[in-house]
């Protein structure tokens, strides 16, 4: 009679071979079933950005209540500095269309089918690219910008890294290299997306405590406010090396783990793109 630990050894044995048997079949099925999930999820998410940008920053423009902008963050709108006013307007301008324009770069049927759209938007998102991240910097290092010296920090870093990504993606276009191209277009993507990627993450943070852990909401700065910026605004670069690997690699096993990690993520930014649109964009909307 088998011993209740013989019994388990036996079942870890025929779980791993289970695993080892399909594995191969099941994990470059899994990896492509769950890019598509997290880029659909990116693509709606990025869209309902750009719609809440217009809607309001620019429908308070239109109008005339430029003090409206100020309900978001203080100094915004500063009466009697237009210089700087204007520089915030561009800069909201400019998010809305990289959202807008940003993921139909990467999309495989429009470079087939629209090779043309992709050329001309792909060359005014190349010049955006340059013009936010320049703006960037200044918005950060402005006087009372929220935050502290360490997220800003962070924040021209991710403009380095916009920089590098943008002159590579210009470089292998011109040299034909459309491989090399379309990696360094993913990479700019994600450098570009990161004030979309900090606020899901921020209210994916927040359901999860129901309040600021880690934080102080006064002054918008705190360890986790710092881990969050590095995550969302440099780790990404990590994370899409870690996706080029997997998806030319013929292992199955770093298909899979990827695979995992990935709805992992995908999952939590769901979860906060839901959170962003209910409790943080929609109710600066409609009031």
């Amino acid at each position: 009679m088998l011993s209740a630990r013989a019994i388990k050894a036996d079942i870890f044995v025929d779980m791993r071979i289970s695993l080892q048997k399909y594995t191969p079949l099941r994990a470059p099925t899994l990896f492509r079933w769950v890019i598509s999930s997290w880029f659909i999820v990116f693509f709606l998410g990025q869209w309902i950005f750009a719609a809440y940008i217009f809607l309001r920053y620019w429908q308070a423009a239109f109008l005339g209540q430029f003090e409206r902008w100020n309900m978001a963050a203080p100094g915004l709108y500063i009466k009697g500095a237009p210089f700087r006013s204007a520089i915030f307007g561009l800069h909201v301008a400019i998010a809305a269309i990289v959202s807008l324009l940003g993921p139909l770069q990467v999309i495989p049927a429009v470079r087939r089918y629209a090779p043309r759209l992709h050329r001309i938007s792909g060359r005014i998102y190349i010049y955006i690219a340059f013009a936010i991240g320049l703006d960037g910097i200044v918005l950060v290092w402005r006087p009372k910008s929220v935050g502290d010296t360490v997220a800003h920090l962070i924040v021209s870093i991710n403009a380095l890294i916009i920089f590098v990504c943008a002159l590579y993606a210009i470089r292998t276009a011109k040299k034909r290299d459309i491989p090399a191209h379309n990696r360094w277009a993913v990479r700019l993507l994600l450098a570009m997306s990161g004030v979309w990627f900090f606020r899901v993450f921020l209210m994916l943070w927040l359901t999860i405590n129901t309040r600021p852990v880690g934080f102080d909401p006064d002054t918008f700065t705190g360890p986790f406010l710092t881990i969050l910026g590095l995550f969302v605004y440099i780790f990404p670069q990590v994370f899409a090396t870690g996706y080029f690997r997997s998806r030319e690699s013929q292992s199955p096993g770093l298909k899979l783990q990827f695979s995992l990690l990935l709805l992992l993520v995908t999952v939590g930014m769901t979860i906060g793109l839901f959170a962003a649109v209910r409790r943080m964009w929609l109710p600066k909307i409609i009031h």
